[in-house]
């Protein structure tokens, strides 16, 4: 929906600005013949002093730089809103749309300068054609500059990773907001904005190739019946899923992690979204502890028991629970096999 100019945005400095500039290159259209023409008021010898009257030959160049440069800014806005609106649909398309939005207004802005510099009389195509000026550019240091220019294009074609991605650069975690000529950068979750040079990119981590394994550990007492709470978990997993809609697949249950000081360490993955990671996680904790606290499984914390003997429920039976458990523990193990973490 386009949105409605205000009065008050009209008196913002920079709207001033542009309309300033627009009545100012209409204006050199209208009398082009009196301002760059043979007969030129500023090419007459106005003042006795060649030096004054040299700064005053200097205005139709000086004018004509300004129109260049503001219809330079002029097309570059257009063209930028024109793409932007082709920005939308597959991450591809999105990426290639801001990698050709920062090629175009790098193209723009080397055309206005060079016109600039033809308005000062420069020879602008023995320039271009000149050996000595390329080898000017790398001397001043251009090496960098095409060598990000280069890492961009390769990494677009490529397409190692893509806006909106969810990538690890140099420990840096963030989502891909653009993909420039020469910089890529990161956002993330805390909306701090990371700006990477192309060429430094060595090692790229891309988290949304593929879904993410989200992890919960829950922690339960030695002394608590362990088939009977694998049965209660096995009961609840299909709730549990229902209860979390952004889990692709699962939960599943690992078994038992570890055997802690003073717990036994249960391990459950899910297979969801990157950027549902977190959210995941959490509410995986919320929900087997809602689950625990419902059937009297104590989560163990730090504590101190005097005198104080801790009785726990068994199962009514226990040869069938331990079969039945053993039976769950299995088939989530082949459920979840895809999911195996590398313990090294």
């Amino acid at each position: 929906m386009t949105k409605a100019i205000t009065i008050n945005e009209l008196k913002t400095p920079r709207v001033v600005l542009v309309i300033v500039l627009a009545v100012f290159t209409v204006l050199t259209w209208v009398f082009a013949n009196d301002i760059y023409g043979p007969d030129s008021v500023f090419n007459k010898n106005l003042f006795g002093n060649e030096a004054l009257n040299g700064l005053v030959r200097c205005v139709p160049p000086v004018i004509r730089c300004i129109t260049i440069l503001f219809l330079a800014w002029v097309l570059n806005f257009v063209a930028q809103i024109a793409l932007e609106h082709f920005a939308k649909g597959s991450k591809a398309m999105v990426t290639s749309v801001k990698l050709l939005k920062s090629l175009l207004k790098y193209v723009i802005f080397i055309v206005a300068i060079l016109f600039c510099l033809s308005a000062w009389g420069v020879n602008t195509t023995t320039l271009i054609a000149s050996a000595g000026i390329l080898s000017l550019i790398i001397g001043l240091g251009a090496q960098s500059l095409i060598a990000d220019i280069i890492a961009g294009l390769f990494m677009v074609f490529e397409n190692d990773f893509e806006v909106g991605d969810i990538v690890v650069i140099d420990g840096w975690r963030g989502t891909v907001i653009e993909i420039g000529m020469r910089t890529t950068k990161l956002v993330d979750y805390r909306g701090n904005i990371k700006i990477v040079n192309n060429s430094k990119i060595s090692t790229v981590i891309n988290q949304s190739k593929r879904t993410s394994v989200a992890l919960c550990y829950i922690s339960v007492e030695y002394g608590d019946d362990l088939p009977r709470i694998e049965l209660i978990i096995r009961d609840n997993l299909d709730k549990i899923k229902e209860n979390i809609p952004q889990i692709i697949n699962g939960p599943f249950y690992k078994g038992v992690d570890s055997l802690g000081d003073s717990s036994v360490n249960l391990l459950f993955l899910a297979d969801c979204k990157e950027e549902d990671l977190f959210v995941v996680q959490r509410a995986m904790n919320r929900e087997f502890k809602i689950l625990f606290d419902n059937n009297g499984i104590n989560i163990p914390f730090p504590q101190v028991t005097i005198n104080q003997p801790v009785s726990f429920e068994k199962s009514d039976n226990a040869t069938r629970a331990n079969f039945e458990a053993r039976v769950f523990a299995e088939e989530q193990r082949e459920a979840s096999k895809d999911l195996e973490l590398d313990q090294n």
